[in-house]
């Protein structure tokens, strides 16, 4: 049963949408609007190209952009770019990031500056909602426009490649001519073969996806702090307003930590807390910073007709730009990432104090007898987990490559840093899970609970699912139950985003 409708209208697609839409039961339409400013683009470049060169379209590719397609050549050309660039290698991407792709591109052509024909949006909605899926493997682009990716998208539209179920999944190793799935064909003509694959829409789709993740996880981080704090007995005079009067997101934070503590009675164990609880709201809001401004910056270009060349309807014109170049997308994500691994070195550094007697009342390690481990080791797979973020935190944009025999100099590696950033957020949220089942188990052994308001929703949504026995045994599951909890977890305060 399909739950929603999602319209795609070139102007108004959201990173929360682009994950509904890859992840969800929904309907993918495309809007009047968007319908007719592609039509618009459509009948505009073909115009433009009666009179002069257009890129890809009159003329090759590349160090071939100086060589003119012959008119009897012309319907071949394209075919061969379609053929040529469907050569990505590695196992497949996952179904959810080749969906967040079909969407942000139909939004993108919806948006009027492509000049594909207009008859394709329908198709790639067809094939959202019929759950078929063209081959897109892991390597390929370098985010100067996700061309492998799109040239199989486009041999699947015109029949020459199967398209995949999507229950596959991706499944890793598979070879891109495996499906069998049947699914939409639409005869994209040869001279619209570059306009349909220059554009970085799986690129901008798995950015979507990992900055609404890591919108879930900050959040959600918030209320696991104030948990870690109140099994410790920490002072919430860091929170006060008078301490960020200078700093507004960090009294956003602040402002969400008193809210979720406002219930709990008590002084304080001690004068001052280590960095964890303490300096919580300084490492927290440059993330949540961070964070605002990748999504902005993903919204923004996921909503643009970022084309090469671009149609300008308005002037009857096509400018040939530098638009394939995700600069701005890649150094948005890669600050992300590095704020992103500052918090999860503070929730690291709460799990530590919440395995020690002097902080939490309890025998080391949360341990039930003596001599036992507790929970000893989920500051082990904190710190794996953290491990991983503080990997995946090394800026893509330092990457480099010269290409295409010298024509195309620089590339800001966008594809990269989203595909980081996602597993960034994964490993973000194991390092949180490991914080939350020691605070509830902290909580539980001490007799203790929050006294009401959004943390005690949050205590009791954790104590109805994670196991109460504090016997040495796996924890392993608990840590599964605990990171299912993030999403619920993140929508208890008040949105300091």
């Amino acid at each position: 049963m399909v739950h929603s409708r999602i319209e795609l209208d070139g102007t108004s697609l959201t990173c929360d949408l682009v994950t509904r839409a890859a992840r969800a039961d929904v309907m993918i339409a495309i809007s009047g609007a968007g319908l007719a400013r592609a039509r618009d683009a459509w009948h505009t470049v073909r115009r433009v190209a009666e009179r002069r060169p257009v890129y890809g379209r009159t003329t090759g590719v590349g160090a071939n952009r100086a060589v003119e397609v012959e008119w009897e050549d012309a319907d071949a050309h394209g075919l061969r770019l379609m053929r040529s660039h469907a050569a990505g290698a590695g196992p497949l991407v996952r179904d959810e990031v080749v969906r967040a792709m079909l969407v942000v591109r139909a939004n993108q052509i919806a948006a009027g500056g492509s000049g594909v024909d207009p008859g394709v949006l329908e198709a790639l909605a067809d094939a959202l909602n019929l759950g078929v899926l063209p081959p897109v493997p892991v390597y390929g682009a370098i985010g100067t426009g996700d061309l492998t990716a799109l040239a199989s998208t486009a041999l699947c539209l015109i029949g020459e490649r199967a398209w995949l179920d999507g229950g596959l999944d991706g499944g890793a190793g598979a070879s891109p001519d495996a499906g069998l799935a049947r699914g939409p064909h639409f005869p994209l003509s040869s001279a619209d073969a570059l306009a349909f694959m220059s554009s970085n829409a799986a690129t901008l789709g798995e950015a979507a996806l990992a900055v609404a993740d890591l919108r879930t996880a900050l959040s959600a981080s918030v209320v696991i702090a104030a948990l870690s704090l109140l099994a410790v007995r920490g002072s919430r005079e860091p929170f006060a307003p008078a301490v960020h009067a200078a700093q507004p997101v960090q009294a956003e934070v602040a402002a969400v930590m008193r809210s979720l503590l406002a219930y709990e009675p008590g002084a304080p164990a001690r004068i001052q807390d280590p960095y964890g609880y303490r300096a919580f709201p300084q490492v927290h809001a440059p993330a949540v910073e961070a964070a605002r401004h990748a999504e902005s910056t993903v919204t923004r270009v996921i909503n643009s007709a970022a084309e090469n060349p671009l149609v300008d309807v308005a002037d009857v014109e096509v400018w040939h730009n530098g638009n394939f170049h995700t600069a701005g997308t890649g150094l948005a994500l890669d600050a992300a990432r590095l704020a992103l691994f500052q918090a999860g070195a503070l929730s690291a550094a709460r799990l530590g104090t919440l395995a020690e007697p002097s902080f939490t009342g309890l025998r080391p390690f949360q341990a039930d007898v003596e001599a036992a481990s507790g929970i000893m080791i989920l500051e082990y797979v904190a710190h794996s987990a953290l491990a991983d973020v503080r990997r995946q935190a090394a800026p893509a944009a330092l990457g480099s490559a010269v290409l295409s025999r010298g024509l195309e100099e620089h590339a800001g590696f966008a594809t990269q840093s989203a595909r980081a950033t996602g597993e960034a957020v994964a490993a973000y949220r194991i390092t949180l899970a490991c914080e939350l089942v020691a605070a509830v188990r902290a909580l539980r052994m001490q007799g203790r609970a929050p006294s009401g308001g959004p943390l005690r929703a949050a205590f009791d949504q954790a104590t109805a699912v994670l196991p109460e026995s504090v016997a040495d045994r796996p924890l392993d599951a608990d840590i599964a139950i605990a990171a299912d909890l993030v999403p619920d977890l993140a929508r208890l305060p008040p949105n300091e985003h």
